[in-house]
């Protein structure tokens, strides 16, 4: 008979979960960053989402290995999954210096090429990291503190989230670090930013590796912990991770158009801007060219303004990530996600009308709601219905839901935007609201929560 594990305090789950802040201000740079960093590189807007591929795709390999090996991981030392954020934040925090600086590891490859290269080392170091996590909040808390653990975690990753979106901006404009000089290839007040998100990531992960307990194999079959009977059962998925799987395929497909096509949208859709390359291409060619000039240097600002805007959507994730135990208790957890995953897909829509920077604003607090539930409610309603001797594998099997639907949007969305859209990248933006509604309306198949 499994029993129900001691509950444990604000701060026990705090610092069970703050290393999350540092993976994810590591994922806010990669995020806010990633297509600004290629496109300086030499890739054009249409062949952006082959560049993202290199994210799913490693994450559909390496979330479910890492899941299934830190189930059955024990050291006296580190304990069963804190392993695994000491071996990925190490390869994270490398990853993050090199990427920004690619273009000076060129002499046999193009810039272009060994940045993705740093990408897919950046993001699977990351996915080492994160599975863990998902995992360690599954393995630590009984089921009644589930929603309020999670929602922890979500507010956490807000916090990192904000900082790493914000960061350069922060350098170029309190600091006075270089955003827009004509003969670098990745701006110095970038370059600078990951420098800061690597220091701050392995902080961040040493700090829940030492102030973390996990329960011994023995622990846990002293205190009943342990499911004989779900352990020694056949390996199937249960019907509830089927539907959220489908919620999350529409979900992460929206959020991943907001990634790749936001600073392209921004710059030729809402200012009417020229492509970033050919800017540099006039003030390399024509330096007293003060169109050009003014033009880019407008471009650059607006590459920093989206880890602003991104960071705001954060920032409300953060917020709102403490409201949404209150909220499941009163409407419960699918319609709680269901409103959520609306607002966000109005959100992504309303980004297409804005008339400048400062409007994009109210797009991104209703991304920030759709993004905090997100976070913390599929695996809320997913941790009450799979075995804990099983909770890493199913959590790493379940991130083929996050991986797959940006391994179809990176696929199909470049030639989407370039024949069907006309290289307007706003209209990605549009699509992949239109999904998201469809995610949120799908909780209406979600029956049995828990």
């Amino acid at each position: 008979m499994l029993k129900e594990k001691p509950k444990l305090s604000f701060w026990q789950i705090w610092n069970m979960s703050f290393g999350f802040l540092g993976i994810q201000m590591g994922f806010a740079l990669q995020n806010g960053n990633a297509s600004r960093i290629l496109t300086d590189f030499g890739a054009n807007v249409e062949s952006l989402s082959w560049f993202w591929l290199v994210a799913p795709l490693t994450g559909m390999i390496v979330q479910p290995i890492i899941g299934y090996w830190s189930d059955r991981t024990w050291s006296k030392t580190f304990g069963r999954r804190r392993p695994f954020f000491l071996g990925g934040a190490i390869l994270a925090c490398t990853a993050l210096v090199l990427l920004p600086n690619a273009d000076k590891y060129t002499s046999v490859f193009p810039a272009l090429l060994v940045g993705a290269g740093f990408l897919m080392l950046m993001d699977t170091s990351f996915n080492i990291s994160m599975e863990p996590f998902r995992a360690l909040v599954a393995d630590n808390l009984p089921k009644s503190q589930s929603t309020v653990g999670f929602s922890i975690q979500t507010a956490l990753i807000g916090v990192g989230a904000v900082v790493g979106s914000f960061l350069p901006w922060i350098l170029a404009n309190w600091f006075g670090v270089p955003n827009n000089l004509v003969n670098v290839k990745v701006q110095p007040n970038v370059v600078y930013s990951f420098y800061v998100g690597a220091i701050v990531f392995m902080i961040a992960i040493l700090w829940t590796i030492f102030k973390t307990k996990e329960y011994s194999p023995q622990e846990r079959i002293d205190m009943g912990i342990v499911d004989t009977e779900k352990s020694t059962e056949k390996f199937s998925i249960p019907m509830t991770m089927w539907k959220l799987g489908l919620i999350q395929f529409f979900s992460w497909f929206g959020l991943f158009c907001m990634w790749v096509y936001t600073t392209t949208a921004i710059r030729e859709h809402t200012y009417g801007l020229p492509s970033i390359d050919a800017l540099k291409e006039i003030s390399r060619d024509n330096p007293t060219d003060k169109i050009a000039m003014v033009q880019l240097a407008l471009s650059e600002n607006l590459g920093d303004w989206v880890g602003i805007l991104f960071g705001i959507y954060n920032g409300v994730s953060a917020i709102f990530a403490l409201l949404i135990p209150i909220i499941a208790v009163k409407i419960g957890k699918s319609r709680t996600h269901m409103v959520s995953l609306v607002m966000g897909g109005i959100g992504l829509i309303l980004m297409y009308f804005m008339p400048d920077k400062n409007a994009m604003i109210i797009p991104m607090i209703f991304i920030g709601i759709a993004w905090a539930s997100i976070l913390a409610m599929p695996y809320s309603m997913l941790s009450g219905v799979i075995s804990t001797d099983k909770m890493g594998l199913f959590m790493g099997i379940f991130n083929f839901f996050i991986t797959l639907p940006q391994i179809v949007s990176a696929l199909f969305s470049g030639p989407i935007v370039r024949h069907l859209f006309g290289g307007n990248a706003a209209c990605a933006l549009m699509l992949g609201g239109g999904l998201m509604i469809i995610a949120g309306l799908l909780n209406f198949t979600i029956k049995n929560e828990n």
